[in-house]
């Protein structure tokens, strides 16, 4: 059974007229076609009002006597430059509160209320620089487990989708 506040609602016509930019803020760059195959699923799934899209970024340089803190702070620098302003922005970490889908639903409902950008960053192969955690405005949990990024990327766009079906009400969710 859904919260009160998570019942179906069907967003009048003067709300749909604003979009909401969902930009998933993403360390690496050439994904297998599967996560490309897969994000595009969910995401042309989403009303018109809702844009999501990935950003890549390039990956620090490594090599065998390189310093992990340098490029992870480097890939930190790369991921604040290209945030939006003003927007709300999401730490995608271990480490940060992990929400059920109707949770995220509940996130999602507030986020197309108050903001017309949202942000998602999500680190490389060393996970997020400090300063991505201290300038997010939430540090989500899509698990304990470590994921790799290309799945990441594909569980955040169903998760997102699945979420506007909870808020509608939609038979994809099911409790």
């Amino acid at each position: 059974m859904r919260p009160p506040s998570l019942q179906a609602r069907v967003f009048p016509e003067s709300f749909v007229s604003d979009v909401m930019h969902l930009t998933a803020l993403a360390i690496g760059t050439r994904m297998p076609s599967w996560v490309e195959e897969g994000v595009a699923t969910y995401t042309k799934r989403l009303p018109g009002h809702i844009v999501f899209r990935f950003q890549e970024l390039p990956a620090a340089q490594r090599s065998s006597g390189s310093d992990v803190a340098k490029q992870k702070a480097k890939e930190g620098e790369r991921l604040i430059k290209a945030l939006r302003e003003p927007g709300y922005c999401v730490a995608l970490d271990e480490r940060g509160k992990s929400w059920t889908s109707v949770e995220l639903a509940g996130q999602l409902d507030n986020w197309l209320g108050n903001y017309s950008q949202v942000a998602f960053m999500i680190g490389g192969a060393d996970g997020l620089a400090d300063c991505c955690i201290e300038r997010a405005d939430r540090v989500w949990s899509l698990s304990a487990l470590t994921l790799p990024h290309a799945l990441v990327r594909v569980l955040l766009a169903e998760q997102i989708y699945r979420a506007w079906t909870v808020l509608q009400g939609h038979p994809y969710h099911r409790d």
